[in-house]
């Protein structure tokens, strides 16, 4: 038996690309509904670090005022990056607002929001096909609650189902210029503890980093309070996870602050360590947050990224919807949007993460001790920095045994300056998506000349 259900909209995931872009659509007055595999109990329960840049910023289609008892530590303000092979740690700004959330609680509170707004939530209903007519157009998903077949019916559907989604597995976008150069190698796994300590840490006001035994991970410490604190890891997923996990492990016993600690949650996700999707539309089809590598890829954040494309989703959506034309042309607006507000950035950005594969761990972590730290700050969390030839000279100065690895920075820096350039002349329509790849590819040629990295995509 089958139950066929009809919405303007179907939002696949009640994460917070889903909630923020279903709330959206809500509050112009369309019928949409989240699908949601998780049980009620269970939704908003994520695998996250915890951290949130941008926290000033959220869209008001689920007001901040709504999320904000989620933010468990507002004190936060920069980053602590620790480098035990140069035997120091460098204490690095970090512009904008920071805080430290409670995810699960977020989750609740961002479902709580959007419920407000109007929306519809279908519960532990797992996503298992897409429905498309003959020429492409996407119509819905069919999907399975508790054995029972459902179809779900709708002009657009929106795609927040996270890293490597379903969606995209299943849909034949042959016909449309929706990025399907898509990898495993693009991707990294997570994998957080909830550790409660006995004492206040020293470092309750950092987000802090450490390297893992290989360039290809790192450990993170964030404090959701002065005892609770989020003890992970993020590696490619190139590398074996259980030997990172006990990276992990052999440090929080190394680290006296967590003798005697209790851990009170375990879970583990993919997410994107890439650059954002070069189109995340196809006719009746629009992918935000995870699902489209809205994430900085250099630090794994994503909830800023994923809140806005989320309301330009369900923006768009409308839109399409209220002039009566789904087709990937009318939906195009929605990629210019988000490369306007991050995607050239995080672009940007992820030629540091090329960067990062092809430099041993020692050289890497002797380049960033040398490196002066609102530099660095800029290009982890800006995609360029300010690191001209005056300052290469005093740096190289201070650093003799290090001045090649300075350099391939400098050089690196010129190349994704360049990439970001042009990504600010991102195509207007999508028939003119296949040049624009074209010189793209050519910068990441430059890209991987530079760096010696092997190619990404």
């Amino acid at each position: 038996m089958t139950t066929t259900h009809e919405y303007d909209v179907v939002v696949v995931g009640a994460g917070t690309s889903g909630c923020y872009a279903a709330a959206t659509i809500a509050r112009e007055g369309l019928d949409v509904v989240v699908v949601e595999r998780k049980t009620a109990d269970e939704a908003g329960h994520i695998a996250c670090g915890d951290a949130l840049k941008g926290a000033d910023a959220f869209p008001d289609a689920i007001p901040k005022e709504q999320i904000q008892p989620a933010f468990t530590n507002t004190d936060v303000d920069h980053g602590r990056f620790e480098l035990p092979q140069e035997d120091t740690v460098l204490e690095i700004p970090v512009p904008g607002e920071l805080a430290v959330i409670d995810r699960w609680e977020y989750g609740r509170r961002l479902i709580d929001g959007a419920e407000s707004a109007g929306v519809e939530f279908h519960y532990d209903t797992v996503v298992q096909d897409v429905n498309q007519t003959d020429d492409g157009r996407v119509t819905g998903v069919r999907a399975k609650k508790k054995g029972e077949v459902v179809e779900y019916e709708a002009d657009v559907t929106v795609d927040g189902a996270g890293a490597l989604s379903i969606l995209q597995d299943k849909a034949d976008f042959s016909e449309a210029t929706f990025d399907t150069n898509v990898s495993y190698s693009q991707f990294c796994s997570a994998y957080r503890e909830i550790v409660e300590v006995e004492e206040p840490v020293e470092w309750s006001d950092a987000l802090v980093f450490k390297p893992a035994e290989v360039a290809a991970g790192y450990i993170w410490y964030f404090p959701r309070t002065e005892t609770t604190i989020n003890a992970g890891l993020g590696f490619q997923m190139t590398e074996e996870p259980m030997k990172l996990v006990d990276d992990l492990k052999r440090d929080l016993r190394e680290r006296p602050e967590f003798e005697n600690a209790t851990v009170t949650d375990k879970l583990g996700a993919a997410l994107p360590t890439r650059r954002p999707y070069d189109s995340a539309v196809a006719p009746g089809f629009i992918a935000a947050g995870d699902s489209a590598g809205h994430v900085n890829p250099t630090t794994g954040g994503g909830i800023a990224g994923a809140a806005y494309a989320g309301k330009y989703a369900g923006e768009q959506a409308v839109r399409a919807i209220g002039e009566g034309d789904v087709s990937e042309e009318a939906l195009w607006h929605y990629n210019e949007r988000v490369m306007d507000h991050f995607g050239q950035r995080y672009a940007g950005l992820d030629v540091y993460n090329v960067l990062s594969t092809a430099i041993d761990v020692n050289e890497l972590m002797g380049l960033l001790a040398r490196l002066p730290g609102e530099k660095l700050a800029e290009a982890l969390y800006s995609g360029t920095t300010s690191f001209g030839p005056r300052l290469i000279a005093k740096t190289a100065k201070e650093s003799y045994g290090f001045w090649s690895e300075i350099y391939k920075f400098y050089e690196t820096k010129n190349a994704a300056d360049e990439l970001m350039g042009h990504y600010g002349r991102y195509p207007r329509r999508p028939s003119a998506m296949e040049g624009w790849k074209d010189q793209r590819d050519s910068l990441m040629e430059d890209v991987y000349e530079v760096t010696g990295a092997d190619p990404k995509y």
